[in-house]
């Protein structure tokens, strides 16, 4: 008889956010500005888009299962060898697979509390057990704790940088400082996802990618993010060749489309949307961290391309309030901060629009209490 697994059952389905075209319908609203999944406000990667289009003439063909072009574009982008390159749906297939290669019931994953949501559904996912640390000062990646809880058991130890949803990172110095400490039988993943916007706000982040022969270290970065390709489903894992070649055994068959490949090899050589990203992202932070200290309100310095904000009521209160108003942001109940929100930074346009709707959010619960 056949039935899903005790621990399967315990995942947390993760629940993306309504379309906007649905909220439209649902709340009779003409305008929605949706800042809540940290994609590039400013849309595809131009290069991008006029590759995929060329190429539609394609579709009737199944993709390069091997993705060779796309990894020689990328090969070359980082310094490393074909072999050293996964690719896969999002960065999430590659955190997928690797719990699905190296963790099992027995086994256990170190990762931090108030990180990204991915790491405790692949981890329930493969039996394992999680090992899941404090954050120091309620933002922060704790490093040392991670090695602390690092034990015999330990296969896989998950870390942001910078962190998904707290927009904190750890610099260069601390990396390797951690590193030095860090075992040589676990595997040690390590998600740039928001890589390029640390970069663009001048932090001296490590470069993840020049540290996979030092230990075992994977780095997962995407597509999704600064190059606003979120809707093709690309991210890349560099890591040691056997490394990949073990995930390579467990991924599917031309998991990667062709658009993506096309889309992603272009995207690459687009440097001038790259940069104007970056800036843009700095001009938006520096306007909403000047609002959010006009309106009282805390949050935390980001060196990614959102913010994680303390407005002082009940986050799913602020979020439903907001949406109601057209503004859709992330609620931070769910990870623990029960009296904030994560707003990703989007164009002027919306950064004015959403500063606007928080000022009537605010105003509204604030004459409640009174």
């Amino acid at each position: 008889m056949f039935s899903l697994p005790e621990h399967i059952k315990k995942v947390h389905v993760y629940e993306p956010g309504k379309p906007e075209e649905e909220l439209k319908r649902e709340l009779g609203l003409r305008e929605i500005v949706k800042l809540a999944s940290n994609e590039n406000p400013l849309g595809p990667s131009p290069s991008a888009v006029r590759a995929i289009i060329e190429d539609l003439k394609n579709l009737n063909r199944y993709p390069d299962g091997n993705s060779y072009y796309l990894k020689e574009k990328l090969s070359k982008h980082l310094g490393v060898k074909r072999e050293n390159i996964f690719l896969g749906l999002g960065s999430n297939e590659a955190l997928d697979i690797v719990s699905r290669a190296y963790l099992r019931p027995g086994l256990n994953a170190v990762y931090s509390e108030k990180s990204f949501a991915v790491y405790p559904i692949v981890v329930q996912l493969s039996g394992a057990e999680h090992k899941v640390v404090k954050m120091r000062d309620n933002y922060y990646i704790d490093l040392k704790a991670h090695l602390d809880a690092i034990d015999e058991n330990t296969a896989v130890v998950f870390l942001a940088n910078p962190n998904n949803p707290t927009g904190t990172a750890f610099s260069k110095k601390e990396f390797e400082a951690f590193l030095r400490d860090f075992p040589d039988d676990v595997l040690l993943v390590l998600d740039e996802a928001y890589y390029e916007y640390a970069v663009g706000a001048g932090f001296e982040i490590e470069n993840g990618v020049d540290y996979i022969y030092e230990k075992n270290v994977l780095v997962t970065r995407t597509f999704s993010k600064i190059y606003g390709l979120a809707g093709l489903r690309l991210g890349y894992a560099v890591g040691r060749e056997e490394i990949i070649a073990d995930m390579n055994r467990i991924r599917q068959p031309f998991n990667v489309t062709r658009p993506a490949q096309v889309g992603g090899a272009a995207a690459l050589d687009d440097r001038m949307f790259i940069k104007h990203s970056q800036v843009v992202n700095e001009e938006g932070k520096k306007y909403l961290y000047n609002e959010f200290e006009k309106l009282g309100l805390e949050y935390v310095p980001t060196y990614a391309n959102f913010i994680l904000v303390k407005v002082g009521f009940p986050s799913r209160e602020v979020f439903n309030r907001l949406l109601r108003k057209g503004v859709i942001v992330r609620a931070m109940d769910g990870y623990g901060f029960n009296d904030h929100i994560r707003v990703t930074v989007g164009t002027m346009r919306e950064n004015i629009f959403f500063i606007n709707k928080l000022k009537e959010v605010l105003e509204e619960l604030k004459d409640e209490l009174s």
